[in-house]
């Protein structure tokens, strides 16, 4: 349906351009064009509704979404902690702090993958057929790493190997599919930049794109949070049933959207790829590099006046693009810092959760949280919150909802650090907690699991404004050809995160783990105050 809650007057568009550059593409309900005919002062600005192949894309995303954190939620119980462990699920039992490494490990691969994945799309195979790939290649994974966990495989020594390389191939898997479906899914509105359309009650709006696609990207991550929520449900078989089981079903689940996929690949509204893109990108890059980051002598309309003889095989206007993409993709630089902070609620929340009164529930269910809010903040925000502060003349464009994101992931570690200081002064163990010499390891500290609940709001809440920002950003900066790849540049920044998460492992041992909270929360505040200060 269209959104009838937003007005015309207060929109600021996600990245800023001109008025007579946003008429220049003003379209009547008959296709007409209107710039002259239908002036827009005073018309709301709307949505338009969103097309049956988003919401396909977007279930096959709940499924793949379904598969990761189903899969990963366990991992850390599964690395971390003994067979044996008297309290918790174990397998492997390498300890808190290889745990966390193995897993920064795995994150990072799965956001290094993607420029790989991006590449593959844009210059061979197209996206359609690379997510197809890629999602064989996940369910490989998936398969192996349900085997590695057979009793049989783990009293054979061979479960922690066969682990190592199902996560490599559902990296892979991951880079070919999370880069390529954010673009597709975006791919498939196809209207104009504007248009106005009387609706069922006789009032006159435009119906804006910029809007449209916000609202895809919000629908896609809500669909994304769906499959997180309902992953949360390998805890509890971990638990109960163990890590064959509690693996098994984001097998099931992905392989029922492989088959979504290859039911209704002949529908989707998908680019072609283009073999010479990503070599004349290069050598508009090398020419710029060489005249000192000039990027006029790159024109073809340059050289012409300076050497008639050569014939460069692109125009201006793709330059143009290049020129664009790597002045908006400045903000990229410090995400990295946003990432270090967030992977935290898959890593050592859970190990800190271990320490503490779970009161019978399992000690990784507590990552539900994030989902949950994040599927209440995302719906709010799209259609209460920001509709008010548009109409009151405070639009948040993408760069804003960055900076609050940066600010409220602050908060989150900040929190975290507060909730460690306050196990460390609880009975028995105090700053020790769960250590053997001290009832054995058997008896957390008497402090509530439920105190560390506002952190994973904190975290829900800086993720539906950054990073569901961040992707919008990143998708309206980059040319048509290149969605593929710039977007990949965005979540290959999580890698960068990873690596900056495992500079401070050194402190993910007692008592230093407030220092290291306090530290990613100090790093992604200064990271969010210099976007503050630094126009983007």
């Amino acid at each position: 349906m269209l959104d009838q809650e937003e007005p015309a007057t207060s929109r600021t568009p996600l990245l800023n351009s001109s008025d007579s550059a946003r008429h220049n593409n003003v379209y009547t309900e008959n296709g007409d064009s209107g710039t002259e005919q239908q002036p827009l002062h005073g018309l709301r600005r709307v949505a338009d509704s969103l097309p049956l192949n988003v919401w396909i894309i977007a279930t096959i995303e709940a499924c793949e979404r379904f598969a990761f954190f189903g899969m990963a939620a366990p991992l850390q119980n599964y690395v971390q902690n003994p067979r044996d462990d008297p309290l918790l699920p174990g397998g492997i039992g390498l300890g808190q702090a290889n745990a966390t490494i193995v897993n920064l490990t795995f994150i990072m691969w799965c956001f290094v993958t993607p420029v790989a994945g991006a590449v593959i799309a844009e210059q061979y195979l197209g996206r359609l057929r690379t997510i197809t790939y890629a999602s064989v290649i996940y369910i490989c994974g998936l398969s192996i790493l349900v085997l590695s966990s057979l009793p049989l495989v783990h009293d054979r020594g061979l479960s922690f190997s066969g682990m190592l390389l199902s996560l490599f191939l559902i990296g892979i898997g991951t880079g070919g599919i999370k880069t390529n479906v954010n673009s597709l899914i975006a791919e498939q509105y196809t209207g104009p930049k504007e248009v106005v359309r009387v609706l069922k009650s006789g009032e006159k709006v435009v119906v804006d794109k910029d809007l449209t696609l916000q609202r895809i990207f919000t629908t896609f991550f809500i669909y994304i949070n769906i499959g997180s929520v309902t992953s949360m449900v390998t805890t509890p078989v971990e638990k109960y049933y163990g890590f064959t089981a509690a693996f098994s079903l984001p097998l099931v689940v992905f392989l029922i959207g492989l088959v979504i996929i290859l039911a209704s690949k002949d529908r989707y509204v998908s680019l072609p790829p283009d073999k010479s893109l990503l070599f004349n990108a290069g050598r508009v890059l090398w020419i710029a590099l060489k005249n000192r980051g000039n990027f006029d002598h790159a024109r073809p309309s340059f050289q012409d006046e300076e050497d008639p003889a050569e014939r460069l095989p692109w125009d201006d206007k793709f330059v143009d693009d290049i020129h664009n993409t790597l002045v908006a993709s400045k903000v990229f630089v410090l995400y990295p810092f946003f990432w270090a902070a967030y992977a935290q609620y898959m890593t050592n929340f859970i190990s800190q959760a271990a320490t503490m009164e779970t009161h019978g529930i399992p000690n990784d269910i507590m990552t539900v949280i994030d989902p949950v809010a994040v599927l209440i903040f995302l719906p709010t925000l799209d259609r209460l919150i920001f509709p008010f502060l548009r109409k009151m003349g405070l639009a948040l464009v993408a760069a804003d909802r960055v900076k609050l994101g940066f600010v409220l992931c602050g908060i989150a570690m900040l929190y975290a650090a507060l909730v460690q200081r306050m196990i460390y002064l609880s009975p028995p163990c105090y700053d020790h907690p769960r250590s053997l010499d001290c009832f054995d390891g058997k008896m957390p500290n008497a402090i509530s699991v439920f105190w560390q609940a506002p952190a994973y709001v904190f975290i829900a809440a800086a993720e539906a404004f950054a990073a569901v920002a961040g992707v919008e950003y990143a998708y309206a900066a980059a040319p048509k050809s290149m969605k593929s790849i710039v977007i990949a540049l965005y979540i290959s920044s999580a890698s960068v995160g990873a690596i900056l998460a495992m500079t401070v492992s050194p402190l993910t041992v007692d008592p230093k783990l407030p220092w290291m909270y306090g530290t990613l929360g100090m790093g992604v505040l200064l990271a969010g105050a210099v976007l503050w200060i630094v126009p983007v």
